[in-house]
Parts: C-alpha cells; sequence; structure tokens
C-alpha cells in the first residue's frame, strides 16, 4: 500500500476513535449520534460547491449505501446501551476486514498476495482478541455475540458498496457528500419518528458534538472513501479498523481505562498486521 494511502487510512482511524469517544462519553448517546449523523450535512452542502457531480452509474449504490450506513448506526448506538454487546463489540470491527477479504476474493475476482492475506488476518484477529481482555460474561451470551457479528456484516456490507460506489463515480468527494446528505435525512427522520423532541434538543444541548463529532466523523470517513479508489477494498477495511487501537489509547490516557498485559499483547498483533500491511507488495 502506498504511503499516502497508508497515512491518510491511519488519520481516518484515529478520527474514527476520537468521534466513537464523544458518542460514548455523551450522557444520552442518541443525541450524541444524532449530532453528529446531522453535523455531516453542513460540510456535505460545501462539498457540493467545491466537487463534481458523481457519474450517474455510482447513483444506485448511493441509494444502496444509506440503508446499510443507517443500520449500523442504530446497532452501533444498542452496542453502547448494552454491556455484553459492548464487550463483544470488538467482533465486530474484526469480522468485517475478513468478510471484505473474502467477498472481495470469491465474488469480485480481486487478487491478493499472501502478505496481504497475513497482514488482514492479523488486523482482525488482534481486534477480537481485545474481546477477550476482560473474560466478560458478554463472549458466552449469545444474542449478544450475534449481534456483534451481524454489526461486521453491517460494516462489510456498507464498505464494499461504498468503495465500489465511490470508483463509478470518478469523484471520492463527489460521491460521498450525497451519501452524506442521504444518511443525515433518513437517520433525522428515524429519530424523529422513535425519539420525539431530540433532534430539537440539538441547538441547546449537543453543539459540541455536531460541530466537531461532525467534521472529524464526515473527514475520517470521506478519506476512507477516497482511500477505496486508491487500493483494494480489503486493505483499505482491514487497516481502518486499527482505529480499535486508537480508541483503547483514548481509553486508558483520557477515560483512565486499566491497561494490562493483554491489551498490550493484541494491540501488538494489531500494529503488526498494519506494519506488514503497509509494506506488502
Amino acid at each position: 500500500m502506498e504511503l499516502t494511502v497508508f497515512l491518510a487510512v491511519i488519520a481516518a482511524a484515529v478520527l474514527h476513535a476520537v468521534w466513537n469517544a464523544v458518542v460514548k462519553g455523551g450522557r444520552d448517546k442518541h443525541l450524541s449520534m444524532t449530532a453528529i449523523v446531522l453535523g455531516h450535512a453542513p460540510i456535505a452542502l460545501v462539498a457540493t460547491i467545491i466537487s463534481p457531480f458523481p457519474d450517474p452509474a455510482s447513483w444506485p449504490y448511493i441509494f444502496g449505501g444509506i440503508a446499510p450506513h443507517v443500520v449500523y448506526q442504530l446497532f452501533l448506538l444498542t452496542s453502547y446501551r448494552f454491556g455484553d454487546l459492548t464487550q463483544v463489540y470488538p467482533i465486530a470491527r474484526g469480522t468485517a476486514p475478513i468478510l471484505v477479504a473474502l467477498i472481495s476474493v470469491v465474488f469480485l475476482s480481486v487478487a491478493l498476495g499472501t502478505k496481504e492475506l497475513l497482514a488482514i488476518f492479523l488486523i482482525a484477529v488482534g481486534i477480537m482478541s481485545l474481546s477477550l481482555v476482560r473474560q466478560h460474561d458478554g463472549l458466552r451470551n449469545t444474542r449478544a455475540a450475534v449481534l456483534a457479528f451481524m454489526t461486521g456484516c453491517l460494516i462489510a456490507g456498507y464498505s464494499l458498496v461504498d468503495g465500489l460506489g465511490a470508483r463509478e463515480a470518478g469523484t471520492a468527494l463527489g460521491f460521498y457528500r450525497w451519501l452524506s446528505l442521504g444518511n443525515a435525512l433518513v437517520f433525522a427522520i428515524v429519530m424523529r419518528a422513535t425519539k420525539p423532541g431530540l433532534i430539537t434538543r440539538l441547538r441547546s444541548e449537543a453543539v459540541p458534538a455536531f460541530v466537531f463529532g461532525g467534521i472529524a466523523s464526515f473527514i475520517a470517513y470521506g478519506l476512507v472513501i477516497w482511500a477505496f479508489t486508491q487500493a483494494p477494498i480489503a486493505l483499505v477495511t482491514a487497516l481502518r479498523e486499527t482505529s480499535i487501537i486508537a480508541a483503547l489509547f483514548i481509553g486508558v490516557f483520557f477515560l483512565k481505562e486499566r491497561l494490562d498485559l493483554a491489551k498490550v499483547a493484541s494491540t501488538a498483533i494489531t500494529l503488526s498486521g498494519a506494519i506488514l500491511l503497509r509494506f506488502a507488495r
């Protein structure tokens, strides 16, 4: 993977961890998530001025990508509400790269080298091993494990749709601006229907999340969308999931969570996969 693409995805991973920390740290997680998702809209509107219009061939991907994004965001909210799923959530982040790699090789005829496949495997194993750190009962909770796997499937699904769509669009930013606007619109409708009064609270209670969380989230995935047009989707997806390492450091240094040898070992495995991915091919 080229250095520019590698650094862009690493930056996206860090920003992804930041906006997730904003959601997890908020007293009302529905409010924080809504603020971040709707915070994409102003940036996307500005992007309509400076980016070209996406090729019409990409429109099915834009419309097809909105649903898995919205469902994923709702799933993410659920994962932060239930402790069991929170414990196994690394399974979702580790499952996605494996699923994307499998689909890319088997169905999309993408050729991945031995080193690249090994790097994806190391990243996935390192991420999933974080779920073993506390030996929480969540790993023995069938419902939680199934939910975590389903979340991984959603991540894999929207990654493939977005990657293919951005390539058809001929413009990563042009593609992402419309995907973001559609996502924000549908998510707002869902929140208005399920959480009456929530959106009206944004102006008084969630301005920081709207501004800073929205910017971090938009730039994070915008970089990933661009990377999808520069490198195999499977490699970008795997490297992006190293965001869980950044989230781990945020938890330790800012949220005062405990750091132990198991977390260090999991981090080392994931980082070794990222380094191998950088120098593969």
